[in-house]
Order: C-alpha cells, then sequence, then structure tokens
C-alpha cells in the first residue's frame, strides 16, 4: 500500500504527457493535410482556369483586380 499511491501518481504522469505528445502529432498532421488540400485545390483552380481558357480559345480573359478598376475609371472620367 505504501508504494500504491506513488505509483499512480506516476502512471497518471506517464498518461498525461503521452497524451500531449498525441495532440501535438495531431496537430501536426492536420496542418499537413490541410496544406495538401490547399494545394490540391489550387492546383485544380490553375487546371480549371488552363481547361477554360483552351476551351474558349482565349476570348475569355481573367477579371483584374478592383483596385485596377477603379483606377481606370477615375483616370477615364477626368478632364484635360
Amino acid at each position: 500500500m505504501k508504494y500504491t499511491i506513488p505509483a499512480l501518481m506516476f502512471t497518471s504522469l506517464l498518461l498525461m504527457a503521452g497524451c500531449d505528445q498525441v495532440e501535438k502529432s495531431a496537430q501536426q498532421l492536420m496542418g499537413k493535410a490541410a496544406e495538401s488540400a490547399k494545394q490540391a485545390i489550387d492546383d485544380t483552380h490553375k487546371a480549371a482556369e488552363q481547361a477554360l481558357s483552351d476551351a474558349t480559345g482565349g476570348l475569355i480573359e481573367k477579371k483584374e483586380a478592383p483596385e485596377k478598376d477603379a483606377e481606370k475609371s477615375e483616370s477615364s472620367s477626368k478632364t484635360i
């Protein structure tokens, strides 16, 4: 009985340390999975854009950023 309580405490500490390590590993795995999914989505998007461009013969142009559109409208509305 004398060694039971220290043994239980030691076992609990080992279990907690193991859980912490499992949690860190799971977080790393989820981070890698998220990065892989993002890369797959980006690759699919690029392939879809290329297929659309090939199918339309380049008739559909990629939209410019809204900032550039605003600059164009401002400069064209200025009087000389």
